[in-house]
């Protein structure tokens, strides 16, 4: 019946921090368990900050817990090794490349490539490390979003909370703590509101852009086909101007002309041609 247990907990034996079977199991205070060597290595990177937290639950202690070996865990762990029950095979590990998000919950000198990020957590999981958001119930309800190394921008640097307020007043994004310190009294919203906003308003000057754009479209399209025009006009023109001349030079011709006088007939021998005539009004 013992063993029975054992077959349906045996993830409860697992380390969330190196992935392995529980090595002198300690229990810290919101509950998880942890190998002693794998929360004391997560710790030690807090000591200059004085906060430490859960690498699960991301719980916060001050100060420092004290380690006490879970005997109990311990025992059922060893019971699993003779038993040689082993739980169901991880994952393939994806390790990080350049340019990739890393876990933040890997330790060693290789990490794997994290694919979500949590927004209350303000950190980076891989596949592995991120089944506890699948999991707990108080997990289940974070933010995730796809992994990103600008992680630390959306987080405030005063109190290390998210950026989750917008300050109108001053234009700028702000944590909730921030609205009762120096923006109390401020006119705020919440940042996936202005956000929504500012997308309505840059969605609106593109329309009006788009809407000039066609309208000088539509000037240049009407300025060109007035140019066309004029150009019909002009020579429409020019060929008007050449039959008046033509009309008048054979009116003048006609009673002037006079076969008998050759003074006249030099005068009136070189008739102005069509090509002449055009010369003539190039600059009408």
């Amino acid at each position: 019946m013992a063993q029975k247990g054992v077959l349906l907990d045996q993830g409860q034996f697992c380390c969330s921090v190196c992935l392995d079977l529980l090595k002198e199991p300690v229990t810290i205070p919101c509950g998880h368990n942890y190998c002693r060597s794998c929360i004391e290595g997560c710790w030690d990177q807090d000591v200059l900050k004085g906060v430490y937290s859960c690498p699960q639950c991301r719980e916060t202690f001050i100060p420092r817990p004290n380690l006490r070996k879970n005997n109990m865990l311990a025992d059922m762990v060893e019971e699993l090794k003779k038993t040689r029950l082993q739980a169901a095979p991880p994952p393939a590990r994806c390790y990080a490349g350049p340019g990739d998000v890393v876990c933040d919950f890997c330790t060693g000198t290789r990490k794997q490539k994290a694919l979500m990020s949590c927004l209350v957590c303000l950190a980076s999981y891989c596949e592995t490390h991120l089944q506890s958001h699948y999991e707990f119930p108080a997990l289940k309800k974070h933010k995730l979003v796809k992994a990103t190394a600008q992680l630390q921008e959306k987080i405030c640097s005063h109190h290390d909370k998210l950026l989750e307020v917008y300050c109108c007043t001053d234009q700028q994004c702000i944590c909730m703590l921030c609205t009762m310190d120096e923006h109390k009294g401020h006119d705020t919203v919440s940042a996936a509101a202005e956000r929504n906003e500012k997308q309505r308003q840059l969605g609106m000057s593109q329309q009006k852009v788009q809407q000039r754009f066609q309208e000088r479209e539509k000037e240049l399209k009407e300025l060109k086909q007035a140019v066309e025009s004029l150009k019909v006009s002009i020579v429409d023109q020019r060929r008007h101007t050449i039959s008046l001349l033509s009309s008048s030079q054979r009116e003048v011709e006609g009673p002037l002309s006079n076969p008998t006088d050759p003074t006249v007939g030099n005068r009136l021998s070189g008739p102005l041609s069509e090509n002449r005539l055009l010369n003539v009004t190039d600059g009408i």
